[in-house]
Order: C-alpha cells, then sequence, then structure tokens
C-alpha cells in the first residue's frame, strides 16, 4: 500500500509539474483547491491550503491568462516564466510527495518535477516564437488557448486520476522528443542533388 500510494504521488507531482510548464500558476492554484478538500500536502507546503494563497494565487492566475493573450507580451512574459515554470515544477513534486523520505523527495523534485516544468516550458517558448514569427503575433492567442487547455487538463487530471496523469507524462514526453528526433533528423539528411 506505501508502494502504491508513493507511486500516485510521483504521478500526481510529475503530472502537475508538466502543467506548469504550461502555465505557471494554473497548477499552484489547482493544487491550492485540491488541499482545502482534502489532497494531503507535504506539512512544509500546508500553506497552499491557506485563504492568503489561495486569493493570491487566484489573482496572479488571471493575470498570467490574461498577459499571454496579449501578441509580443506573451514573448516577453516567457524571458520571466521559464524560471519560474522550474521552481512551480520543483515545489508542486514535493508538495505532494508525502511521507516521504526528505533526500528522495526533494532530488525527484528538482530533477524530475522542475526538469519536466523545464522541458515543458521550453516547447511552449519554441513554438510562441515560431507563431510570432510567421503570423506577426496573429495565431498568439490560439497558441495561448492550447497551452491554458494543457495546464489546466494536466493539473485537473493530477489531481482526480493520478495513474492516468502518468501516462499524460510519458505522452507529453513523446511530443517533447518526436519534434526533436523529426528535427534532427532533417538537419541531419542530405542535400537532394548532392553527391554522397
Amino acid at each position: 500500500m506505501e508502494h502504491l500510494h508513493l507511486i500516485l504521488s510521483v504521478s500526481a507531482g510529475l503530472g502537475l509539474s508538466a502543467a506548469a510548464g504550461f502555465r505557471v500558476f494554473v497548477p499552484l492554484l489547482v493544487v491550492s483547491i485540491a488541499s482545502r478538500m482534502g489532497l494531503p500536502l507535504s506539512a512544509e507546503f500546508a500553506w497552499l491550503a491557506s485563504t492568503p494563497a489561495l486569493v493570491a494565487l487566484s489573482v496572479a492566475t488571471v493575470c498570467e491568462i490574461g498577459a499571454y493573450y496579449v501578441p509580443f507580451i506573451d514573448n516577453a512574459l516567457d524571458a520571466i516564466a521559464s524560471p519560474l515554470a522550474v521552481v512551480a515544477g520543483t515545489i508542486l513534486t514535493a508538495a505532494v510527495l508525502t511521507n516521504a523520505d526528505p533526500l528522495f523527495k526533494w532530488s525527484l523534485a528538482i530533477i524530475a518535477g522542475g526538469g519536466m516544468a523545464g522541458l515543458v516550458q521550453a516547447k511552449t517558448v519554441v513554438t510562441r516564437g515560431i507563431s510570432s514569427a510567421t503570423t506577426a503575433g496573429f495565431a498568439n492567442p490560439i497558441v495561448s488557448t492550447v497551452e491554458l487547455g494543457g495546464a489546466v487538463t494536466a493539473a485537473a487530471v493530477s489531481v482526480l486520476m493520478p495513474l492516468v496523469a502518468l501516462l499524460m507524462v510519458f505522452a507529453i514526453l513523446f511530443w517533447l522528443l518526436r519534434g526533436k528526433g523529426s528535427r534532427s533528423a532533417t538537419q541531419n539528411a542530405p542535400l537532394e542533388g548532392t553527391v554522397a
């Protein structure tokens, strides 16, 4: 039973970290709400269930969502959001890893949680940059809507169905690595008409 609890906690943490890569404050707000409804948190993160935290995270979430709908402001916001996403991913993973050895908890939170958030955030930065360059920012609100949907879905699934969140994390990793593989294959392919 203890191993199952650990697997569920790790799954939830990684899913929440992926959500933080899409939007920093959305998963923090989801965890704040869920903790008030009974989601267990590590003792050092009990503050997430407090009313001031809920209010502050609600305001921050609304501001973040709104800012990402303003073309070119969204690109500037990425410079701030990138390191914050890593921090949020680390916090979220550590927060839901209850009753875990501190060394294990913080190692996993920093490496896997922060790493997952950073990878997802990097992909969104590249996607938004391409959108800004190719559409002069007109398609950026579409990109922002997809990212917001990803953040809400990943956070909600992570809290409600942690094992499904683990499958979602693998799907996100496939999405991240698939783009890398196809790009490197294209770059390594010989130019048409050149002699091998």
